[in-house]
């Protein structure tokens, strides 16, 4: 495809594209059939990559350098004033990522660099987890199941009691998209949602707005973390939180693992100072605190809240439909604005 949008004549290379992480086999072979993909992954000069030195590699290269780049979100890959100084040729970011804590947006603008997001493409399977791992912390589905799967039911009797989902009263941190979407699957299991974001919104009148989180979490059964990370949001449950949602409460993350004070919370399920915790995302992931393992209340995935078939089929669309749109001068589908 020509830069323009028109089919590349036999003569004409298709536009180039950094890709900075690697990518799924659906997405990977969609970009390498439209694009001339230049991967980060693919230096094969031993040792550790250099990403600085990539980058100004792809810039001095004889052939026109890349205009567009596309970013695997939740890795290692910051996009700041130093990488977009290396890349000085850049005019478009995608990332597969709906956070936007790994770029910086106002220095993105600066330079006159388009972003785009994918969007709500997650949206309703994180919720489908966040509302999973809820139904899984409090009824103890998969303690339960290591407890069956060691021979123990016949030798110590039934499982301990878990607590029902009906009625519990939930506070929601984020009323976005998706806070928003896990709010109408609890309402169906009779739960009262709350919420806490930087603003009251206009959307959620039936629920009981708190512009404290400590408020939030002292009137709240379960707290759900649902929201961006940033300066005003990193470790927003800490201590004084936790202490407040109680030894009765359920804590679910979903979102960022640094929206959690770790140590504060191993602290307080160590000390039953909450019930438990379910948790998809953590501070220094794919490593998790040791502390978690041996933790019966506590349920642990990888991250994975967000992908499901349907999601990585539907992101790939999307991720191709932004590029397109750039190389066509056309407005991107998805644009996030700082």
């Amino acid at each position: 495809m020509a830069a323009n949008g028109t089919p590349a004549s036999a003569n004409e290379k298709p536009p180039p594209l950094l890709l900075l992480r690697p990518s799924n086999d659906r997405l990977n072979t969609a970009l390498r059939s439209r694009f001339r993909v230049i991967s980060f992954s693919d230096d094969s000069s031993g040792g550790t990559p250099d990403l600085q030195a990539f980058l100004a590699a792809s810039a001095a290269a004889k052939e026109p350098p890349p205009r567009a780049a596309l970013v695997v979100g939740g890795g290692t890959v910051v996009v700041d004033a130093a990488f977009l100084h290396a890349a000085p040729h850049l005019r478009c970011l995608v990332t597969t990522s709906t956070g936007m804590d790994h770029i910086d947006l106002a220095e993105c603008a600066r330079r006159g660099v388009v972003v785009a997001s994918a969007g709500e493409t997650y949206s309703i399977d994180v919720a489908d987890h966040a509302v999973g791992l809820l139904i899984d912390a409090l009824r103890r589905v998969s303690a339960a199941d290591r407890y069956v799967r060691r021979g123990l039911w016949p030798v110590q009797g039934d499982y301990p009691l878990g607590s029902k989902l009906g009625g519990k009263r939930v506070g929601i941190i984020g009323l976005g998209s998706i806070g928003s979407l896990i709010a109408k699957r609890l309402q169906a299991f009779g739960c009262v949602i709350q919420y806490h974001s930087r603003t009251p919104k206009q959307t959620a009148a039936s629920f009981k707005y708190f512009p404290n989180v400590i408020n939030l979490a002292a009137e709240s059964d379960v707290l759900i973390v649902a929201c961006a990370l940033n300066s005003q949001t990193r470790h927003i449950i800490n201590k004084d939180v936790l202490e407040a949602l109680g030894t009765d409460g359920v804590l679910v993350n979903i979102a960022r693992g640094g929206n959690i004070d770790e140590a504060a919370l191993i602290a307080a399920l160590k000390g039953r100072e909450i019930a438990g915790a379910g948790l998809d995302v953590f501070e220094k992931e794919p490593v998790v605190p040791p502390e978690f393992f041996s933790m019966d209340n506590v349920v642990l995935t990888a991250h994975d809240a967000a992908f499901t078939t349907e999601s990585d089929r539907d992101l790939c669309q999307l991720m191709i439909a932004n590029l397109d749109a750039f190389f066509q001068g056309k407005p991107l589908v998805t644009p996030v604005f700082p």
